[in-house]
């Protein structure tokens, strides 16, 4: 179909988008891969001629509720597969997030770009990132030739793991049309602890007491005064058995007894913070500002933070114990790219630009510039797999 100058094809079968990228190369057409395209504001402004969308792609082709496995075609709404595991009283383990409301974008969230974009939220720390639960990959290489990869089990990996490869590639290597992941059960009792009013650096270090700890969170995030609430919350969540968290929030409130009185958030409260946090829904309000997702070494967050401060105006929160910083700056010219990136680079991490208004994705590299060596390995994988540059050019590392 036609959408004003731009052709999108959403092809109903493997084979059928395999004619299509074949016929694209030899055509040199740059495409657009995407899934519900939840995440069109992402990324360089468009440098591509036609869209590939994987969402004539649908449909459960593996659910086994006693292996914990589910495996579904690329553009399978989410939301349907995740509806299925919550029948059978499972879930996917890393909590993937909704970027709808942070980018202000529509439509529905697809199975394959949970896998493409590698996308974990606040449960990661506890079940890893969606990379790690991934074991089966379908894919269309820049070739046009239908790869598979992986299977029904961890172990069955021999040779190069395109599984892990694909995930996170941003559909930069190959269009993906079906995917397979491990699931775990829904637990029976899911409770956050919330310590108020501490800083920065002290919450760092409560919730690195914690998560050292032999108690298993499966949350651990903290809010700055003005981040939802007039009051600084630190979050640590802990699942399980009715009997192991209750024994579990007992020993945390000894642990962490010289921080303050500790309450304790139950049900649907406790469950929309906690998908606040992993949709970062504190930044979203503020359309006119960027957003920033730095990666780094939990213990030197407040560091990263309090840099980007002291250059201009910033909002933000912590995630993964402190190791993940949701932030947002004026946008400007630049999005505060200097500040962020120089605080990132003095203490060791990525960062990455979420949103910000189309000429300032245009000028600013989206994703941490890479060391020379990692660039010519990232350009080696990438000409491997799509030769003649084909795939979502305005997701890629700039250089590559």
């Amino acid at each position: 179909m036609e959408t004003g100058i731009m052709t999108t094809h959403a092809p109903a079968s493997e084979q059928e988008a395999t004619a299509i990228v074949a016929q694209a190369a030899g055509r040199s057409e740059r495409l657009r891969l995407v899934g519900g395209n939840t995440k069109a504001a992402f990324g360089r402004p468009p440098q591509d001629e036609a869209t590939l969308a994987s969402t004539g792609l649908t449909g459960i082709t593996l659910y086994e509720p006693a292996e914990m496995v589910v495996g579904a075609r690329a553009g399978t709404p989410l939301a349907e597969v995740e509806a299925l595991l919550a029948e059978r009283g499972q879930m996917l383990p890393f909590e993937p997030m909704d970027h709808r409301p942070l980018l202000g974008s529509s439509g529905a969230p697809t199975f394959g770009a949970v896998a493409a974009v590698n996308n974990s939220g606040p449960r990661r720390i506890n079940a890893g990132a969606a990379r790690d639960s991934l074991i089966g990959v379908r894919f269309v290489n820049g070739r046009g030739q239908a790869i598979k990869s992986g299977g029904r089990v961890m172990k069955n990996v021999t040779g190069l793991d395109l599984v892990k490869l694909m995930a996170g590639s941003w559909g930069t290597l190959g269009l993906l049309t079906e995917v397979t992941f491990k699931v775990l059960p829904v637990q029976e009792r899911v409770v956050t602890l919330v310590l108020t009013g501490l800083d920065d650096a002290a919450a760092v270090e409560a919730l690195s007491a914690a998560l050292g700890s032999p108690f298993e969170l499966t949350g651990a995030a903290h809010l700055p005064a003005g981040i939802g609430g007039a009051e600084a919350r630190t979050l640590m969540r802990i699942e399980g058995f009715s009997k192991s968290v209750e024994y579990r929030l007992g020993e945390l409130r000894r642990l962490l007894r010289r921080r303050g009185e500790a309450t304790l958030v139950e049900g649907e409260d406790s469950a929309a913070l906690w998908r606040a946090v992993r949709d970062a829904t504190f930044l979203a309000e503020h359309r006119a500002a960027a957003v920033w997702r730095i990666s780094t070494v939990p213990s030197r967050g407040p560091e990263v933070t309090a840099a980007v401060a002291r250059a201009r105006p910033a909002r933000w929160f912590y995630d993964w114990g402190g190791g993940l910083i949701w932030l947002a700056t004026e946008a400007g010219d630049d999005a505060g790219t200097v500040p962020v990136r120089e605080a990132v680079r003095a203490a060791g991490g990525h960062a990455t630009l979420v949103r910000a208004p189309e000429t300032v994705r245009a000028a600013v590299p989206v994703f941490e510039p890479l060391p020379e060596p990692l660039m010519r390995l990232t350009a080696g994988i990438k000409a491997a797999h799509d030769p003649a540059g084909l795939f979502n050019p305005s997701r890629m590392y700039a250089g590559v």
